[in-house]
């Protein structure tokens, strides 16, 4: 096998799924979903994907400016070119949206990289030390129904219906009302399934603590983002203040961010985002780290099946810290509002919940395969054209 493969295109889709019904959390409403994925082709005839987190558009416009510094580069050498974009952006973009355009290219590369070898991402990030993750189901959203909260139970018994073992559920609407939906919840879903918290850094130190402590004998797993991702400081004041384990880092970037984040001792769980903080290869860097500090991972997920699959490939090869007879259970979020962009784009055995736990994939890649027809579908058209290659717009027309 030749190793001197190069990327010959970068195409870039942004894609958009209008919502049957808007639902919102602590910071603003949804009414669509919309993503930017990426497409690189080597010259061999190999394809891989991947996904941005964050707004589509810049997303795009990052990929785009960027593309001239992959074009041609040795397609397996993801660390190399990793390091070019990286030093590209330094000067304007330490962090933010270019940092999550580098994590869009780099998972691309790596389901490239694992195509063009024939072994699953898992594999090439050093081997599985596990084969089945548990899923927790996010979802449990405010709507504007009049019955909000018996909606939310039935919400929440839905997904215990399925065989989620744990789920996590939003807060941050206002302390008394938060605490009367996390004790029905709970109530809903009995005492054996893991109930986690998300307040989306809606509350300040004083309220955040008010509400941790009153919520405690619920049982949660983890409170996350109580305050602003700012106040590293009040995080750890916070964790002091309270025996539920703190969690955060979706909103952190590369691993100088997560090391800023783990000196000063903000969080029990980092949660960093894939397809926002660097892709696989700082994804990677930032597991050592947290190693370093013993604190648990459990990546930030939001987006399309790309994301997930990269996410399930990450958890799969990460160390437990510390080792023990029976190693304790990694977790993957799974969101579960809707989202067509989710269901349809990939096909992937990743997304069966079986005993409550995904089993991860050894297909080539990051394991999945994407629905052409569904990129067209959900692709915006730009000055009436679909956002497709011409090749594509040809084919669809016919």
């Amino acid at each position: 096998m030749k190793f001197g493969i190069k990327v010959k295109s970068i195409e870039t889709f942004i894609l958009c799924d209008k919502l049957k019904e808007s639902f919102y959390f602590s910071q603003w409403e949804y009414s669509e979903r919309r993503i930017c994925i990426v497409k690189i082709t080597s010259d061999s005839g190999h394809v891989g994907w991947g996904e941005g987190y964050g707004p589509a558009g810049i997303i795009k416009a990052g990929i785009e400016h960027l593309t001239p510094y992959v074009l041609n580069q040795n397609a397996l050498e993801t660390e190399t070119i990793w390091g070019t974009l990286y030093r590209r952006t330094l000067d304007f973009a330490r962090r933010g949206i270019l940092v999550s355009a580098i994590s869009a290219i780099d998972v691309a590369l790596w389901d490239l990289k694992g195509k063009i070898l024939q072994q699953p991402v898992h594999l090439l990030l050093g081997g599985k030390k596990r084969n089945k993750i548990i899923p927790y189901a996010t979802g449990m959203y405010f709507t504007k129904r009049e019955n909000m909260k018996e909606g939310l139970c039935e919400e929440a018994k839905k997904y215990a219906d399925k065989g989620f073992k744990a789920m996590k559920m939003k807060v941050g609407i206002g302390i008394e009302e938060d605490i009367e939906n996390v004790r029905l919840l709970r109530e809903a879903i009995g005492p054996k399934i893991r109930l986690m918290i998300d307040a989306n850094h809606a509350y300040n130190l004083r309220e955040a603590v008010q509400l941790a402590k009153a919520v405690e004998p619920y049982d949660i797993s983890w409170f996350e983002e109580p305050i602003s991702p700012e106040y590293y400081d009040q995080y750890a004041e916070l964790r002091s203040k309270t025996f539920i384990p703190i969690s955060g880092g979706e909103c952190e970037y590369l691993r100088f961010g997560f090391q800023t984040l783990l000196q000063s001792k903000s969080v029990d769980i980092i949660q960093p985002d894939i397809c926002s903080t660097g892709g696989l290869t700082e994804a990677k860097r930032i597991g050592v780290l947290a190693s370093t500090h013993g604190v648990e991972i459990v990546p930030h997920t939001w987006g399309t099946g790309i994301a997930f699959a990269a996410a399930a490939h990450f958890i799969s090869n990460i160390d437990t810290m510390p080792g023990r007879l029976r190693t304790p259970e990694c977790y993957i979020e799974m969101d579960r509002t809707e989202n067509g962009l989710r269901d349809e784009l990939t096909t992937s055995s990743m997304m069966n919940v079986i005993d409550g736990k995904i089993t991860v994939s050894d297909e080539p890649g990051l394991g999945f395969e994407l629905n052409e027809e569904a990129l067209h579908k959900y692709a915006i058209k730009e000055n009436g054209i679909p956002n497709l290659p011409l090749t594509e717009i040809l084919k669809h027309q016919r």
